[in-house]
């Protein structure tokens, strides 16, 4: 089918933190195109607030300590030297554009979350920062004149000429058109992969399509193992997997099991503020030695006023499923939240390929390590958006804009017999079941094994976004199995209960490149 081509000189594909981010600071240097393939992102979802060393009690050295202890002794020393050194910088600037974080009286107001040994935790309207912060920058992003923006267009694969990378193809659903968007370079930020699991605290559009893009044109993807579940959602027949935020243990909240008793204590001396893969694992426990399918948080201890001005969104969703947070047990059980792994970068979100660029998530600089560190993630959009964006601008700036010819594209046209929602289901269990919170030998290879079989898809070009998303997940399943196969050991949220040790080599990162 013939392909129309458009230019630019620099494409963001995602509009969350770190892509609107870097198209701010990449409109200095020329046009830019962002494109989303829908309206919402993971940024608005994010409540319990973004991680900064600026409150009177705290320091950016102890921000550094706690951030390389949740890694688990494979944090990038140098990248988290620069999240939490640029950090306080970039919220001021955030401010200064408008963001309006909650005060106590002149003072901005900090909490306390899993693993943070000081109350460093900004949060805006209570529970909704995520969505105070990308307010903030679309507004900005509005304001600046030569950056335009396509909603809905999916990006089927990234362009690559002579090992460089010349743009994206992509599909307007709008109209079905496929369209050839050449540029001098290219920033993805499209976010992680929650949606291989069934049970998530993402947004739908978090199918890890740029890690699947990147790893087809030649990336190098690293420490995709590495899958953080977050430890209380929403459990409830109605409910959706609703987040709820590590801010409430941060504010006193204290998890119960099925018959109201406390158990944190029996596995982390840190209980409630223990790090997120050891509460999910004791929740899964407790669940396991109960017999149940979810188990309690309980605030009921708390004043029933401060619960409503501190977590005004989380009260009232909760309301809609009969549950008030101020009187009643709220049922919980974990979710998958966070992929530490990704496309491997320089702290500046340079990629193996020349022209391609990465932050956010989907990016791996290992700033994370092992286990993120609550509220790191706005801050790492708030901090490599921006230097990926520079990095992409300089790039640019010594580059000349392509006249590549764009590839012929020929439509696979999906037979009845393959049953693209089946597969996405039965994805999505297999993963839960056989690559989740627990691991071991047999359960990830029956993984492997059902996921290879689903490979076929991948040698097919599909017209929709259903079916482009499934070719991705497919994707990055396979290498989050593949990996969790290799590390013969646990360690962050990557745990194998047939090697609880952290075994040999365990400071290795795992790499993969087509």
């Amino acid at each position: 089918m013939s392909i129309k081509t458009e230019y630019t000189d620099f494409l963001v594909i995602g509009g969350g933190v770190a892509g609107l981010r870097a198209a701010i600071e990449l409109a200095k240097s020329g046009k830019v195109l962002v494109i989303t393939k829908a309206r919402e992102t993971s940024t608005e979802y994010a409540q319990g607030g973004v991680a900064v060393a600026l409150s009177d009690e705290d320091e950016v050295g102890i921000h550094y300590e706690d951030t390389i202890r949740a890694g688990d002794g494979l944090c990038n020393e140098r990248a988290v030297k620069i999240l939490v050194e640029e950090g306080p910088e970039r919220i001021l600037e955030l401010i200064s554009w408008g963001a309006e974080f909650d005060r106590e009286g002149t003072k901005l107001a900090f909490t306390q979350e899993a693993a943070h040994t000081r109350r460093r935790i900004l949060h805006a309207h209570g529970d909704a920062t995520g969505r105070e912060i990308e307010g903030v920058l679309l507004n900005k992003v509005r304001s600046i004149s030569n950056i335009s923006k396509y909603e809905f267009a999916f990006t089927i694969d990234l362009l690559i000429n002579d090992g460089f990378c010349r743009g994206a193809l992509l599909l307007k659903e709008s109209n079905k058109e496929i369209v050839a968007i050449i540029s001098k370079a290219v920033v993805l930020a499209t976010g992680g992969a929650g949606q291989l699991y069934v049970r998530t605290t993402n947004p739908p559009v978090t199918t890890g399509d740029g890690m699947a893009i990147a790893y087809r044109a030649g990336a190098i993807l690293e420490d995709m193992e590495f899958v953080q579940f977050h430890p209380t959602t929403l459990y409830a027949p109605r409910a959706p997997q609703f987040l709820l935020s590590e801010a409430m243990r941060g504010e006193g909240g204290i998890l119960r099991n099925i018959n109201g008793e406390k158990f944190m204590s029996n596995y982390h001396p840190s209980v409630e503020l223990a790090p997120r893969d050891i509460v999910s694992r004791s929740i899964i426990s407790e669940m396991v030695k109960t017999k149940a399918r979810h188990v309690y948080l309980d605030l009921t201890h708390l004043s029933s006023q401060f619960i409503k001005k501190r977590f005004p969104r989380i009260y009232s969703t909760c309301l809609l499923y009969d549950i008030d947070i101020t009187e009643d047990l709220i049922p919980v059980c974990p979710s998958a939240h966070y992929i530490m792994g990704g496309v491997k970068t320089d702290t500046d979100g340079r990629t193996n390929i020349k022209g391609l660029f990465a932050a956010g998530e989907v990016a791996c600089t290992e700033v994370h390590g092992a286990n993120r560190l609550a509220s790191n993630s706005l801050l790492e959009g708030l901090v490599y958006g921006p230097r990926a964006g520079k990095a992409a601008s300089e790039y640019g700036g010594r580059t000349r804009k392509s006249k590549i010819s764009p590839p012929s594209y020929k439509i696979y046209k999906v037979r009845r017999e393959i049953e693209i929602d089946k597969i996405r289901t039965s994805l999505r269990r297999l993963m839960w079941d056989r690559a989740g919170i627990i691991r071991c030998s047999k359960s990830l290879r029956e993984a492997k094994v059902k996921v290879s079989k689903w490979e076929t898809l991948l040698n097919h070009n599909f017209a929709t976004r259903r079916e482009l998303e499934i070719k991705n997940m497919v994707t990055v399943a396979g290498l989050i199995t593949e990996a969790a196969v290799l590390r013969e050991g646990s360690i962050g949220a990557h745990y194998r209960s047939d090697f609880p040790e952290r075994g040999k080599n365990w400071k290795r990162h795992i790499r993969f490149n087509k």
